[in-house]
């Protein structure tokens, strides 16, 4: 599945065959296992997402709520977006995830997997436990004012 079309969490695992759902779900509990209270699980973009509501962040440059974690089974692998591995963190992930011995396939964010045991499952949870919602909205406001001083 590359793009969901579905409109709840139940409904993207449900259209998933039963083996890519397994690894999703995996994937999926660790995220849950760890995340801080006040992110919210919901759909966007066709992805399983966990974001902090616009009644908590107010408006954003894009209308959307801000997306900390998200989830995708893609086509020929899975993805998991982790927003804060960039920056100066994603020199520090790097290296805790080649002491775990595990091969790493990442983009900006984005660290893609074939199967849940690909992945270093308590380094994913660490990580996403990292930030409070807070700490992410104070986070992701000075990365867009440094963005925006780049900018001009």
């Amino acid at each position: 599945m590359v793009k969901s079309n579905a409109s709840t969490v139940a409904q993207y695992l449900a259209e998933l065959p039963d083996e890519q759902r397994a690894e999703v779900e995996a994937v999926r509990d660790v995220i849950l296992a760890n995340l801080p209270d006040g992110y919210v699980e919901g759909l966007q973009w066709g992805m399983i997402s966990w974001y902090v509501p616009l009644e908590v962040s107010g408006p954003t440059y894009n209308k959307q709520p801000l997306s900390y974690v998200a989830l995708a089974a893609q086509k020929n692998y899975f993805s998991v977006y982790l927003t804060t591995v960039m920056a100066e963190y994603e020199q520090s992930f790097r290296a805790r995830w080649a002491a775990t011995g595990k091969k790493l396939d990442m983009g900006k964010s984005c660290v893609r997997f074939k199967q849940a045991s690909d992945l270093a499952l308590d380094l994913i949870g660490e990580e996403i436990a990292r930030l409070p919602v807070q700490e992410f909205l104070d986070w992701h406001d000075e990365h867009r004012a440094k963005a925006a001083a780049r900018a001009r």
